[in-house]
């Protein structure tokens, strides 16, 4: 991967960022996002963030030999705080957690007045995301699920509008934990990623139930049937079609 090959994750990425938008990419690492967006006129300008001194002078070393200090600022700093109110109209969040992504998102949301898009790639976790969006009236617009180098990815792409359309009321649950746009397609990595998560539930299930027994433990053991259960019905033959 490289400023003029992105891996198929940032692909991802880069097909749902708005054509001539001005980007803020957090966590860019390289910076190989924003370079490439540029490099392919996509994007009219972008801010490359990151809070580690390495992956940012990474992004630093990149940016310059490819010419591009005019059209991309990088930044060192927290999250959101590397940019200011009103400068950007999406933003870019890739590699990382989704617990992490949404605290990112929360504790800069004060930034996001301007944002009309933001294109989320969480590795884990992805319901933190699509459960913070809800809260914070943002539209699930599109995702997408693929597999690459053995790992399983999610991205999630919102744009400012009515929080609960794309949910089904009734099983809200349901479309939280799996996607409402995956649940539609079950796609062959949808179905891996799934099938995989449900053995990992079950093996957990089974630790608890020799374990010692406690409030938490019960706690837990009945989150992990409700979701052993969703698992199940998702990932039947016989899951009946959604109206």
């Amino acid at each position: 991967m490289n400023t003029d090959r992105l891996s198929a994750r940032l692909g991802a990425v880069a097909k749902y960022v708005p054509n001539g938008s001005r980007v803020a990419d957090i966590g860019s690492d390289h910076a190989y996002l924003p370079c490439y967006l540029i490099k392919n006129e996509q994007i009219s300008y972008a801010i490359a963030g990151e809070v580690v001194l390495g992956p940012f002078q990474s992004a630093e070393r990149n940016v310059l030999s490819e010419g591009l200090a005019d059209k991309i600022s990088v930044r060192m700093g927290d999250g959101l705080a590397v940019i200011q109110p009103d400068e950007v109209d999406c933003v870019t969040i890739a590699g990382m957690g989704g617990s992490l992504i949404a605290n990112i998102l929360e504790q800069g949301k004060e930034k996001l007045e301007s944002v009309q898009r933001l294109v989320l790639q969480p590795n884990i976790n992805a319901i933190s995301i699509r459960s913070w969006l809800i809260e914070n009236k943002w539209e699930l617009v599109a995702e997408e699920i693929l597999e690459e180098d053995g790992k399983i990815y999610e991205v999630i792409v919102a744009e400012k509008g009515d929080p609960y359309n794309p949910y089904f009321p009734e099983q809200m649950e349901r479309d939280l934990l799996f996607g409402p746009f995956l649940l539609q397609r079950k796609e062959e990595a949808f179905m891996k990623k799934w099938s995989l998560e449900q053995k990992n539930w079950q093996r957990i299930y089974e630790q608890l139930e020799v374990a010692t027994p406690s409030v938490e433990t019960e706690e837990k053991k009945q989150q992990l049937l409700s979701q052993l259960k969703l698992a199940e019905e998702v990932l039947s033959d016989e899951d009946s079609e959604r109206t």
